[in-house]
């Protein structure tokens, strides 16, 4: 089938397979939707954590040894700040802050937030639409033992250590879809849907909770495929198995699936959980079983080439190779 793809996407590691589609298919075949749910306030500046690391990695600019920012990033501004007195919990190189100034001083003269990202990707000669979850701000809050917690307060100040009791999302209901999203979920080409492997809980279920999204997705006519965020049981990155355990749940990809039960046609799951396949199936999900760690290029354009093939998406001859 060819038609146009819209991905869901977090940050780190969706922001790998989101590069892998952008290198394989024409650039309006592809619509990126990012979670703004980390976004927040700081020094000043509007900081949207997501939308960053999915413009840096389809610009080439990503840091892919320490996983977020710039590659090549310098720190002065940084060492003044704190020179200065001010908060250092929250890094930003200085190329980084570069794109901080110029997505705030933009908004506070009344754009969107979609209309800078546009301004800014197209300005890094990035093809596909990358877009906001939405224009509205939502913010993802973690209730815990020392009571609720912003995200970045909770997962970079404070390092996930509190026990996370529950997750909430600041603006829901009330935020509506951005442009950019609206129309790729009303396209008449619209034919998959991938959900990149992002945590569920604090990258997913942001963008699930904008008003209509997951209506929209129960309601879709198109296979949605999902790449599983887990790896021989664990999350690479982040605090996802932490999460599972202290919100009731098992460490596993049958978690997942029932998460986003009534959402998911496929699941790819990673070789190491090979043996979760079987009881997947018996949950009426079709999977895949292959590698899903995506160090290099080729690993994520293979992963985003199965990731089409499971929603039967041909790959058209203007499209990259």
């Amino acid at each position: 089938m060819r038609g146009h793809v819209l991905a869901l996407s977090g940050g780190v590691g969706g922001a790998k397979l989101a590069a892998g589609l952008a290198a394989i298919l024409a650039p309006e075949r592809l619509t990126i939707a990012v979670n703004t749910g980390d976004d927040f306030e700081h020094l000043g500046l509007t900081i949207c954590p997501d939308i960053d690391s999915v413009t840096y990695a389809l610009a080439g600019l990503n840091d892919t040894e320490r996983g977020w920012g710039v590659a090549g990033e310098t720190w002065q501004a940084m060492a003044m700040l704190r020179d200065l007195g001010e908060a250092d919990w929250f890094n930003l190189g200085d190329r980084d802050l570069g794109t901080h100034l110029a997505r705030s001083w933009r908004l506070r003269a009344g754009e969107s937030l979609s209309d800078v990202t546009s301004r800014l990707t197209r300005s890094l000669g990035i093809g596909p639409a990358v877009v906001p979850m939405s224009d509205a701000p939502v913010r993802t809050q973690v209730e815990t033992s020392e009571g609720w917690l912003d995200f970045q307060r909770y997962f970079v100040a404070e390092q996930c250590r509190p026990v996370a009791k529950a997750i909430r999302f600041d603006g829901t209901p009330g935020a509506v879809p951005s442009p950019g999203l609206a129309e790729a979920l009303a396209r008449p080409d619209l034919a998959a849907i991938v959900l990149c492997p992002s945590n569920p809980f604090l990258s997913v279920d942001p963008i699930l909770a904008v008003d209509g999204v997951r209506a929209a997705l129960e309601s879709r006519q198109v296979p949605l495929v999902a790449v599983s965020p887990l790896v021989g049981g664990k999350s690479l990155k982040g605090p996802l198995g932490k999460l599972l355990g202290e919100l009731g749940l098992e460490n596993s990809n049958r978690a997942i699936v029932d998460h986003y039960r009534g959402l998911i046609d496929h699941l790819i799951i990673d070789r190491s959980d090979a043996v979760d396949a079987e009881g997947l199936r018996a949950a009426s999900v079709s999977v895949t079983v292959t590698g899903t760690v995506m160090h290099a290029a080729e690993d994520r354009e293979r992963l985003a080439r199965e990731a089409l093939s499971a929603a039967r998406i041909e790959l058209e001859g203007h499209d990259a190779r």
